[in-house]
């Protein structure tokens, strides 16, 4: 696992994976729910976009089970966020994770409650019921809200690692995260 871990100069290739990986997935998942927004109904771009929202939103949310085991797991010897700005920035860390299990943990929660259950990748997590609970129903109404919540943090998280950390800083930080950590990374220093 050493190999496959971080260290506390930088991230280990299973947490760059992550990471990048799940960036990708959540800018599809961010780019269905805005279409869904914008345009029309009955708009045949709507229906694409929206039509992989429940699959992949479930697919992240297992992903991010993964991820926050894989932290924990190399907790002690991840790269250290230190003094104030390290503060914030595990602050921030923290909102993100908490509302990637509570974005769609309250669609979980409204979908075993509703009178359409939820299937994902054509298997039945909840099947239909006869009759809406109410108040399971009632805490999926903040998805959505939740949901435009997190994408606000992660932009504010994504500027701040290529604004503050990559531009101006040029601190290494960033390059924790890429597979081009070099010496600027290993050293946790300027370049």
């Amino acid at each position: 696992m050493a190999a496959l871990g971080d260290t506390p100069h930088r991230y280990g290739p299973v947490s760059r994976a992550l990471h990048w990986g799940m960036a990708i997935l959540f800018a599809a998942q961010f780019l269905s729910a805005a279409a869904r927004w914008a345009l029309p109904r009955g708009d045949a771009w709507r229906d694409l976009f929206w039509s992989y929202h429940v699959d992949l939103g479930s697919i992240l949310f297992m992903l991010v089970v993964i991820r926050g085991a894989w932290g924990l797991a190399n907790l002690t010897r991840r790269p250290p966020h230190e003094g104030l700005m390290g503060r914030a920035a595990a602050a921030g860390h923290a909102a993100i994770y908490a509302l990637m299990i509570v974005v769609p943990g309250a669609r979980l929660v409204a979908s075993a409650g509703s009178t359409r259950g939820l299937e994902v990748l054509g298997l039945t997590v909840f099947p239909p019921r006869d009759t809406e609970i109410a108040w399971m129903t009632a805490v999926g109404e903040w998805h959505g809200e939740m949901g435009w919540i997190l994408a606000a943090l992660i932009a504010g998280h994504v500027a701040f690692a290529l604004g503050w950390h990559r531009i101006i800083r040029r601190d290494g930080v960033y390059e924790r995260m890429t597979a081009r950590g070099g010496a600027a990374a290993e050293g946790g220093g300027r370049p």
